[in-house]
């Protein structure tokens, strides 16, 4: 052990989607109470655990960038690699100096067990975990995992296996501990949230049981697809708990991109979609997610893309270039030159801070309601309901608190506000 009889510190970094950001927390709230001393990533500490992402290649280059960071800062640590990345090649990761321990998404859930055994802590008894918010407001929990859809270009099938949901009495029982420990807002999070179904309970139902069992302030889903909205699913916005917001996948504005991507849904029906949401709550933010330069996107398809998601007006766009993963049928398919790629990404990242900065000014002058997150030098950021990100400056400490902000002006990614 670290110092003596002092618990190793362990520093937890998290790539990838918000699934990965829920199951990082949950492995923190384990290792808090086994006795772990919990760090920021960039410290040199005795564990470094990393939570891989493997959807792009990108991501895999990332994970390994931050594996070989962590064995600068401490040479002597031990790195552990966990997650999709880990579940589709450790030999690439085990392959990284300094990294001793590589588990995959079938075993990271041994890790926080094995740790103690290694340096001889108790494991804590299921139940027993509950170590606060340790400087968040936001909690990520998780209801929901695996699928079984096998998009053309999609490893997470793979990676995650085939689908599962959370029994409800125990999303509602760990929804409730975090309220009790402070958390403001709770994000539902799954690899395919949307197919929620546990104990005759589909995702409304998990929404019903949450909102009429749990004081939660705020409550906000991950992602949804487009086939998974329905107008009584909607109809529970009415509970102002739920956050004006959702994230709905699109990946192309082409259908014949999406069909060549196995998508199950057209352009028209995830118009119908945006429209039902938009006709039944006023300030609502629609997300999304972009690839551009999918194998045999012709320039027409693109164009079709391009004024499809112009006309959706959406709030804030995930936009990246389709990477080739190995397993699925898009990776032998027929590649896009890499130069019309780069072109066909940037008019698309240009219209996405078109269309942001377009979302944010209809709100210029309103009041809304922020979550304060963090403070930098004296700047404050947070979140109100509908996704907007604001800034503003305060001497008095903000942090986890919901308060009315007046909007007024653009900055940054977001909206400079004044609090009141």
């Amino acid at each position: 052990m670290a110092g003596g009889n002092e618990a190793p510190r362990v520093a937890l970094d998290t790539l990838g989607c918000k699934l990965n950001q829920a199951e990082t927390e949950a492995l923190s709230r384990q290792l808090a109470e086994a006795g772990y001393r919990l760090v920021a990533p960039t410290t040199a500490a005795e564990i470094y655990i990393l939570n891989t992402c493997t959807v792009t290649q990108a991501a895999d280059s990332k994970a390994r960038h931050r594996l070989r960071l962590a064995h600068r800062r401490n040479p002597k640590a031990r790195l552990v690699a966990i997650g999709c990345y880990a579940e589709r090649s450790p030999a690439e990761l085990e392959d990284i100096e300094g990294v001793e321990l590589v588990l995959g998404n079938t075993r990271k859930a041994v890790l926080p067990r094995l740790l103690c055994e290694m340096d001889g802590l108790g494991f804590p008894a299921a139940g027993e975990i509950n170590h606060g918010r340790n400087g968040r407001t936001r909690s990520f929990l998780k209801v929901q995992d695996g699928c079984r859809n096998f998009c053309a270009y999609c490893i997470v099938p793979l990676v995650r296996g085939q689908p599962y949901s959370v029994p409800a009495g125990d999303v509602v029982a760990e929804l409730k501990s975090r309220v009790a420990e402070g958390y403001q807002e709770v994000v539902l999070t799954g690899t395919e949230v949307g197919t929620y179904c546990c104990d005759g309970l589909d995702l409304k139902g998990l929404l019903g049981r949450i909102l009429a069992e749990t004081s939660v302030n705020r409550l906000r889903l991950s992602s949804l697809q487009p086939p998974q909205v329905s107008p009584a699913l909607i109809k529970l916005w009415r509970d102002g708990r739920l956050c004006p917001h959702f994230h709905l996948s699109l990946q192309s504005g082409s259908d014949g991109v999406l069909e060549h991507m196995k998508r199950r849904y057209t352009t028209d029906e995830y118009r119908q979609v945006v429209s039902l949401i938009r006709g039944l709550m006023s300030d609502v933010a629609i997300t999304t997610d972009i690839i551009v330069g999918f194998p045999g996107e012709t320039d027409a398809e693109f164009e079709e893309s391009y004024e499809f998601c112009r006309k959706m007006h959406f709030a804030r766009s995930h936009i990246f270039p389709y990477s080739p993963r190995p397993g699925t049928a898009a990776a032998n398919m027929v590649p896009v030159p890499s130069k019309v790629k780069k072109q066909r990404l940037g008019r698309m990242l240009a219209l996405a801070k078109e269309s942001l900065g377009s979302f944010n000014r209809q709100f210029l002058g309103r009041t809304l309601e922020v979550l304060w997150e963090r403070e930098t030098s004296g700047l404050w950021s947070g979140l109100t309901g509908n996704y907007i990100r604001v800034y503003a400056r305060s001497r008095e400490d903000l942090t986890n608190k919901i308060l009315p902000v007046e909007l007024i002006e653009i900055y940054k990614d977001g909206v400079w506000g004044e609090v009141l």
